[in-house]
């Protein structure tokens, strides 16, 4: 084997590996970044439970002190002149 085709041998080995690893850590990166949306999501929606969770009983409590006393609704009060 000429010393040329070595030279070439060994040149294409080295950008055929090069390449190798840069897919192989553009995937990882990818798979990474996918991950975080899933973590993203889940935190969001973890959120959205809590809020609900908050709003049913925020509307409990509001029955309940509406039985004790009684809330006229803003409809019927008159508004200030501005």
């Amino acid at each position: 084997m000429s010393r040329a085709s070595k030279v070439t041998l060994g040149l294409v080995t080295a950008v055929t590996t090069l390449i190798v690893v840069a897919v192989h850590n553009t995937q990882i990166t990818e798979r990474e970044a996918m991950h975080q949306g899933v973590v993203r999501d889940d935190e969001r929606q973890r959120i959205k439970r809590e809020r609900a969770l908050d709003f049913e009983m925020s509307a409990r409590l509001r029955e309940e002190y509406e039985k004790v006393q009684p809330v006229s609704n803003s409809e019927d009060r008159p508004r200030p002149k501005t």
